[in-house]
């Protein structure tokens, strides 16, 4: 077969007699020894100018903990310039602290690098390791020091600005302004405290085997103290008890003996937000397992060497002790403080949001986490609104049609309608009605604005503030993703309620916060579960429904894998007692 060469100069020519741009495409197809050539040719004024893709969004993250990193994994990266500020590189998964503590699950099987995190995400994520000291809403900036390395004026800050700020920096151990407890006492909410008190617990033994100290002293070293009776201060004294009765009392023989560990709690009870079956339980084990329980005390002060108590009975003395792990609660950061003052929340304890985790007063900026709560709106405040909203004939009176067109609206707005119906055990809105209106005929209840109001007058009895807990963090960060990633199309077709005191819908639902349960490990492979349903779970066989949960809720393969193989090596070996 035979190729020959075609020259169009010709044809060029006559193409080129008024400006145009010329496009030449050749297809040269052997068939038969035929050989076929076209050309197409467009105009200059036909080919237009590509335009710049639109600017995308500034979407600032401040925080790696449960609620940013959660948002991160489900934020759709691709619709915004997402940028991240941590002063951790990692995400920790923090309920398994107090097992770090006593060599149960080492520190990095549970963190997860946020590189590695962000990585897996389509789009260009920015990180910098930093923390933020200054929030100006105003100008839509924040303002970070990094502590690892420094600018050319030497100071290591630098500012960001944005356009939609999402806070997540989570909050600090509330030490409620207690003399001597900064200095002298563990605190567990980061990687770092379990690392400290791990290290701190074994020089307490080794300090107690040394020659020269008389047996009082060695019961001082060895007296532990956790301040505090909630979820993480029980379980960190029922992991020390069962690492000093499984592995120190072997490797400690002259000592096992003189081991005691105390639980001072300012309440009647620990574990006050479980039912009362895994209080008294929680309380009766301790008791036979040794761990001293003190309820009704208050720390009031703090030494190197000394706790100071008192209560309304013995008043105030002081006793010696080896350790102390401050857990008390939280307190905001002082970061959101100064935040707070600029936005006038000063007066506040925590950061207040509205049910869309927005920040009031704050265009643009979000909370999540422990740093903030939720200001549920209360329905007495709308009351007015909402008659006026349900009377669509403008009658002065409200049927019961009426209020069950509306109905839905308002138990999406006001969650706290459906909480009240549920604990006072009504089966709808027609018990509530009948409550105010008196025993009548379903159908012939009609309330003015008065009866209106005595119906619902209690419902707001049911707003409670949510739990400062991973759970809750978690599906605030998975929601406000959620939102985010349907922000767009939420303006052409919302999807929320009903506006109760303007004209419209909402874009979204609200956050609505869904209660999965909560677990108390009590030590001896024994553990409390409060699950929904009033279903209350304890014993060994809930031990194990603990060990499948937090291994499934894993942030990764990589982590789960590592929190099994440490299980499953604390069963074979024991824990490590290295101080490392």
């Amino acid at each position: 077969m035979r190729f020959s060469a075609f020259f169009f100069d010709g044809a060029a020519r006559a193409f080129n007699t008024r400006p145009t741009i010329s496009k030449f495409i050749v297809v040269l197809a052997a068939s038969s020894g035929g050989l076929v050539a076209y050309a197409d040719s467009k105009s200059e004024n036909a080919i237009e100018a590509s335009q710049p893709a639109p600017k995308k969004k500034k979407v600032l993250v401040l925080g790696t903990g449960w609620a940013g990193t959660t948002f991160l994994k489900n934020l759709d990266s691709t619709l915004y310039d997402v940028q991240v500020i941590s002063p951790r590189n990692y995400f920790a998964f923090t309920p398994l602290l107090p097992s770090v503590t006593c060599g149960t699950v080492e520190p990095r099987s549970i963190v997860e690098p946020i590189r590695r995190i962000i990585r897996k995400k389509k789009g260009d994520i920015k990180f910098w390791e930093a923390e933020c000291f200054k929030i100006d809403a105003t100008n839509k900036k924040v303002y970070c020091r990094s502590n690892i390395g420094t600018n050319l004026d030497g100071t290591g800050e630098f500012a960001v600005d944005y356009d939609y700020l999402v806070l997540a920096v989570g909050a600090r151990t509330n030490t409620f302004n207690t003399p001597g407890v900064v200095e002298h006492c563990h605190f567990l909410k980061e990687i770092e405290d379990a690392q400290k008190i791990r290290r701190s617990v074994m020089e307490c033994f080794e300090r107690a085997n040394l020659p020269y100290l008389d047996e009082e002293q060695k019961k001082n070293n060895l007296h532990f103290v956790v301040i505090g009776g909630g979820p993480t201060g029980v379980e960190f004294a029922a992991e020390l008890h069962d690492f000093v009765s499984e592995d120190l009392a072997k490797l400690y023989p002259a000592t096992r003996d003189l081991v005691k560990i105390s639980v001072i709690q300012h309440g009647e009870h620990i574990l006050t937000m479980f039912d009362k079956r895994v209080t008294n339980f929680a309380e009766e084990k301790f008791r036979r397992d040794g761990i001293e329980v003190k309820t009704g005390f208050k720390v009031v002060n703090v030494t190197d060497n000394l706790i100071t108590m008192k209560n309304a009975t013995a008043g105030e003395f002081s006793v010696p002790y080896g350790m102390a792990v401050w857990s008390t609660g939280i307190g905001t950061r002082p970061v959101m403080m100064d935040f707070m003052k600029q936005i006038g929340q000063a007066n506040r304890r925590v950061l207040a949001t509205d049910e869309w985790l927005r920040v009031h007063e704050c265009d643009g900026v979000y909370a999540i986490g422990d740093c903030a709560t939720i200001n549920q709106r209360k329905v007495m405040e709308d009351i007015t609104a909402i008659f006026k909203v349900a009377d669509k004939d403008n009658s002065g009176k409200l049927t019961l049609k009426e209020i069950q067109d509306v109905l839905e609206d308002i138990c999406i707005r006001y969650p706290q309608v459906e909480l009240y119906l549920k604990s006072n055990q009504m089966s709808g809105i027609v018990d509530l009605l009948k409550g105010a209106k008196g025993d009548v005929q379903k159908e012939s209840i009609e309330l003015d604005i008065e009866e209106f109001k005595k119906a619902l007058a209690n419902v707001d009895s049911q707003v409670k503030s949510l739990p400062a807990t991973a759970q809750v963090a978690a599906q605030q960060g998975n929601y406000l993703a959620r939102c985010f990633n349907k922000m767009k199309d939420s303006e052409q077709t919302p999807e929320g309620p009903l506006r109760i005191t303007e004209s419209g819908r909402h874009h979204f639902r609200p956050f609505c916060y869904k209660h999965f349960g909560q677990f108390a490990p009590l030590g001896g492979e024994q553990a409390a579960a409060q699950l929904p349903g009033d279903w209350i779970s304890i014993g060994h066989s809930t031990q194990w429904l603990w060990y499948s949960v937090y291994a499934s809720k894993q942030v990764s393969w990589r982590t789960r894998a590592l929190v099994i193989s440490d299980w499953t090596r604390r069963f074979i070996f024991g824990r490590d007692s290295s101080c490392i």
